[in-house]
């Protein structure tokens, strides 16, 4: 049954009130009176609350609403087309509505990842798995073409010429000396790097932060596909390395050690092609991530200089922009040094 579209819009200060609308229609016979709400705070992006009926305890609804001028960075169009197709493939839960300013889908039970059991060797091995499952994942017959390179490029084009206050410009400047020209010319060097290692064009999910990742004992989910799209798999993977630092206290060291990422790959390989691969396999798709992993710290410090001046979200995006920068500029030199192997 196709998911139905309600001419409501919801305030960002107000969640559950628009969150009672949405399930006026949706779930008419719940007794609203008797419904409890949970503000979920994990996102920068959006605002979440969940609705729990003690009725009917295993029928939990999610209710997205957008943040503030997020239409800019993400085509929501095609992020519901998304979840539909993945819907059908069982690899994004059910989607009951979407409204003027987001969506309802189905609670999936299960814990968010942490920085402590990403890396778990009862856990990672069930991402990897999930990963190359999702890569496999076939939505059009056509020549699929990566998004990274234009979604980057939006990003700079939307970096604004002046931060109001002038506080938040001096910051701005103090992180990117240069400004869009200086990440015009690091976008175009990447491009001429990256985009001939020969990484295959699959569909993936390009936003696995902890956050995004459930897990119950022997099973993990994928949520919130708002950039899901074709690109490199390379970029996939290398993104999720880059998010075993964290969002709220971002600590770089825990960037996966070779051996971890190796065992990560050798895992998701065998499951990607069915058959276990040669260490040249592996080889070439570690240097490969490392180099994605690059790209992945720009797009994000980009994106966090935009959200920087538009979103409403109590979070320091400016402080976000130069921690993910500051990486991809210290690694910069050493990953793209990394050579496949012969």
């Amino acid at each position: 049954m196709e998911a139905p579209h309600l001419d409501v819009t919801i305030a960002q200060d107000d969640l559950q009130a628009g969150a009672v609308q949405v399930l006026s229609t949706i779930r008419p016979h719940w007794r609203v009176n008797t419904v409890g709400f949970k503000i979920f705070t994990d996102g920068i992006t959006n605002n979440l609350i969940g609705c729990f009926n003690p009725e009917c305890p295993t029928d939990v609804i999610l209710v997205r609403v957008y943040g503030q001028n997020t239409d800019l960075l993400i085509d929501r169009k095609a992020e519901t087309e998304t979840i539909k197709v993945l819907q059908g493939v069982g690899f994004a839960p059910p989607l009951f509505a979407t409204f003027n300013n987001g969506l309802a889908y189905q609670y999936i039970p299960g814990e968010v990842l942490t920085v402590e059991t990403v890396c778990a060797p009862s856990i990672y091995p069930l991402i990897a798995r999930k990963m190359a499952q999702l890569h496999k994942v076939k939505f059009h017959d056509s020549q699929p073409q990566p998004t990274l390179w234009a979604k980057i490029r939006k990003f700079i084009s939307l970096v604004p010429n002046e931060y109001a206050p002038s506080e938040k410009q001096q910051r701005y400047v103090s992180l990117v000396a240069g400004g869009a020209e200086m990440l015009g010319r690091e976008l175009e060097q990447l491009t001429t790097e990256l985009s001939s290692l020969g990484s295959p064009v699959v569909f993936c999910h390009n936003d696995l932060l902890l956050a995004n990742v459930i897990h119950q004992p022997g099973s993990v989910n994928f949520i919130d596909y708002e950039y899901a799209a074709y690109n490199y798999q390379a970029y996939d993977i290398g993104n999720h390395f880059d998010e075993f630092a964290g969002v709220t206290d971002v600590d770089f060291s825990r960037y996966p050690s070779q051996s971890l990422q190796w065992d990560w790959l050798r895992i998701y390989l065998t499951e990607y092609t069915g058959c276990p691969p040669s260490d040249d396999q592996i080889h070439s798709l570690y240097v490969q991530v490392n180099k994605f992993a690059l790209a992945a710290h720009f797009l994000w410090g980009v994106w966090a200089l935009v959200q920087a001046e538009h979103s409403n979200i109590d979070f320091d995006f400016l402080e976000y922009a130069g921690l993910r920068l500051n990486e991809y500029f210290s690694k910069k030199e050493s990953f793209l040094a990394m050579k496949m192997p012969r």
